[in-house]
């Protein structure tokens, strides 16, 4: 039952990356507020306003309609500009970036905050104005709420000042790489603090009970406290097989245990395993490496062709790196000093190769950015202390002097990107 009841908070937790999770909270406020305002109505709060400050509280039907079916349309209208803005930033990133880009675009709170406000002040003013009614000698025109009406429509205005500058700030390549640094950077890190030196290891899980996803899509996140609780439960090790962001079709193999567990074990566990249609790099640092890599070559495709951003990337790339060093390839998850779960994680060797491999096709014929993928390498290799990852960082540094000698003619060039040692 506890399992049950966490797989449905993490549901409910997912929806804050939808684009209309937060519209649709704000616009629901704005139709209560607008109830609340009809009670106050009811208790003669306009009246007693008219009485205290007169200047505060509009009394004439015909201005008050008038005031909120302008500021309806109004509202509409910023509205609908503000949504084929984000329409174009999303499709400029997908065309000059990355398409991996676009859940991260489209998960800005603020954003969603702005047009959430858009929307409840169309509601509010609608449901406003189908509480006026015909004057009569007993009734008491809604002159407080359509002040507030008014303060609402400022506000949207000011709001929808600061979504064209976010806007505007959205779309810089140089604004998303810092964003998706930032973000991998503090995932990284907060995994970097949680590690624990191990000096002990798993036994070998060849003869280990192996059990098969039973969804397709990608491994999104894993609720690894939860997993380790039953491990302990059931005096049970747990191996989880999948790395976290890989794609897995239905019947792969998603963990491996220790000893056989019974059905309803099992679909506890199965609930700790959250699938997706896409990545986010809050839940999956390695993200971060691909976009970044993709952003590289995208720059540096005939239809792009901008070294600078490729440039920019590879130095992004460099301190992610830097800091994916000080990260063990075996992640553990403990209770009480004691590991029970088993992490597979992508290795740093995995890591490189694949965001190099990418890079030496596109960039192999530009001396600047070989240069720059040397000073990386070299850099990295410097501040190593993990025999593999030295090992894997020097084959890489000796693949791209190969593929940039076929592919770069003049020989300065070639004698320049054949030392070891170089400034750029």
């Amino acid at each position: 039952m506890k399992e049950k009841f966490l797989f449905i908070l993490r549901s409910i937790f997912k929806l804050k990356d939808k684009i209309a999770f937060f519209p649709t909270l704000i616009a629901f406020a704005g139709s209560a507020f607008a109830y609340l305002m009809f009670y106050l109505e009811s208790q003669g709060i306009s009246k007693y306003l008219l009485d205290i400050v007169p200047d505060l509280v509009i009394n004439n039907t015909d201005t008050a309609r008038t005031l909120l079916t302008t500021i309806t349309a109004g509202s509409i209208s910023i509205m609908v500009f503000s949504f084929s803005m984000v329409m174009v930033l999303l499709n400029q990133a997908s065309s000059n970036f990355s398409p991996r880009l676009l859940p991260g675009l489209i998960s800005n709170r603020r954003h969603q905050v702005i047009l959430g406000i858009y929307v409840a002040t169309i509601l509010y003013c609608i449901f406003t104005l189908i509480s006026i009614r015909p004057s009569g000698n007993e009734y008491q025109l809604p002159g407080f709420s359509v002040l507030l009406a008014i303060v609402f429509m400022v506000v949207s205005l000011g709001a929808f000042i600061y979504f064209i500058h976010s806007i505007s700030q959205s779309i810089q390549i140089n604004n998303i790489m810092d964003k998706i640094f930032k973000k991998s950077s503090n995932r990284l890190l907060h995994l970097i603090d949680s590690e624990k030196d191990n000096k002990e290891s798993f036994k070998s899980s060849d003869n280990w009970n192996s059990y098969k996803s039973y969804k397709t899509g990608y491994l999104q996140n894993i609720s690894l406290e939860n997993i380790a609780e039953i491990a302990k439960k059931h005096e049970c090790k747990i191996e989880i097989s999948a790395n976290k962001g890989a794609f897995l079709l239905e019947k792969d193999i998603l963990f491996k245990t220790e000893i056989e567990l019974d059905e309803e074990t099992l679909g506890g566990l199965h609930t700790n395993f959250d699938f997706a249609k896409s990545e986010l790099i809050e839940d999956n640092y390695v993200l971060a490496f691909k976009q970044l890599t993709e952003i590289a070559v995208k720059a540096m495709s005939p239809g792009i062709n901008d070294p600078g951003t490729a440039l920019n990337a590879i130095d992004y790339l460099s301190q992610l790196y830097v800091l994916r060093l000080k990260k063990n390839d075996i992640s553990f998850t403990y209770i009480d000093d004691i590991p029970w779960v088993f992490i597979s994680t992508v290795n740093f060797s995995s890591l490189l190769y694949e965001a190099m491999a990418s890079l030496r096709t596109y960039c192999k014929h530009d001396v600047i950015l070989v240069k720059r993928l040397l000073t990386m390498l070299n850099n990295l290799k410097r501040l190593s202390t993990v025999e593999t990852y030295t090992k894997s960082i020097t084959e890489e540094i000796e693949n791209l002097k190969t593929d940039a000698s076929h592919s770069i003619k003049n020989e300065r060039d070639l004698a320049l990107i054949a030392s070891e040692n170089f400034n750029v």
